[in-house]
């Protein structure tokens, strides 16, 4: 089975601009992500695509594959998609990897390639919630499986709502799961979800995941155990210096 992982990276963050060339211990974000997608080694490509002539220019000058792709797309999963039809090489599956994400596991790449059979339309990733705090952020993506592992939903809220059960003891009572966005997709179906137009609960929620199961493509889950640490300001990125002592 071939597998392509595609990481999209924008320049033009309103809360980070300029984050995948942001320094990282001498390193910049976008260089790590390349280099934690390559250890995998499951991938038969590893490129970047992006929207802005300097983080190509960047990419390409450490010597690995980068493709320019339109400004216009309004999520990764797009952007994914052209760079893919840029390269034209024959894959099974393309994996996509945020671009923000610099301290991603390789064996989350290597989880999320092994429930990957024939049938399998999207895949990624979920982690159990240890904390009340993080079941009531709304910035911490919520989800909902089913025993075989096909994600029934995706919220910003607290799911299941833990109804005459008071919200303190909401962990104690249920099992609960985040959602970690690495994405798998079947490449005909990449092809399909991509000319899709928002749906209401994509559009209520602000997650993309939702519109492609209001279409009817299913989502299998696996569970991992790896903490992901996403970069979304600068702050995030001090937090994560220190948390990882580099």
């Amino acid at each position: 089975m071939d597998i392509i992982g595609i990481i999209p990276a924008r320049y033009g963050s309103s809360r980070f601009p300029g984050k995948p060339l942001a320094d990282i211990a001498g390193k910049t974000m976008i260089q790590r992500v390349v280099e934690q997608c390559k250890a995998s080694g499951i991938l038969k490509k590893v490129i970047v695509a992006t929207d802005d002539q300097r983080i190509y220019d960047h990419v390409e000058g450490l010597g690995h594959q980068v493709y320019m792709t339109s400004p216009e797309h309004a999520s990764g999963t797009e952007r994914c998609h052209e760079a893919l039809k840029l390269d034209g090489g024959n894959y099974d599956f393309v994996i996509n990897i945020q671009g923000d994400e610099p301290f991603i596991d390789p064996k989350q790449i290597q989880l999320l390639s092994s429930i990957f059979d024939r049938k399998t339309e999207i895949a990624t990733l979920i982690k159990g919630i240890h904390s009340l705090e993080d079941l009531q952020n709304p910035n911490v993506v919520k989800a909902l499986k089913t025993d075989s592992g096909l994600a029934l939903y995706f919220s910003r809220s607290p799911i299941p709502h833990m109804r005459n059960i008071p919200s303190e003891d909401w962990m104690r009572s249920h099992q609960h799961f985040k959602h970690i966005g690495i994405y798998g997709y079947r490449v005909d179906v990449l092809a399909k979800i991509v000319t899709l137009p928002p749906s209401p609960l994509e559009i209520a929620e602000s997650l993309e995941q939702l519109r492609w199961i209001e279409n009817g493509f299913r989502i299998k889950t696996a569970i991992t155990d790896i903490e992901t640490i996403g970069i979304d300001t600068p702050e995030d990125l001090r937090k994560a210096l220190k948390e990882m002592k580099l």
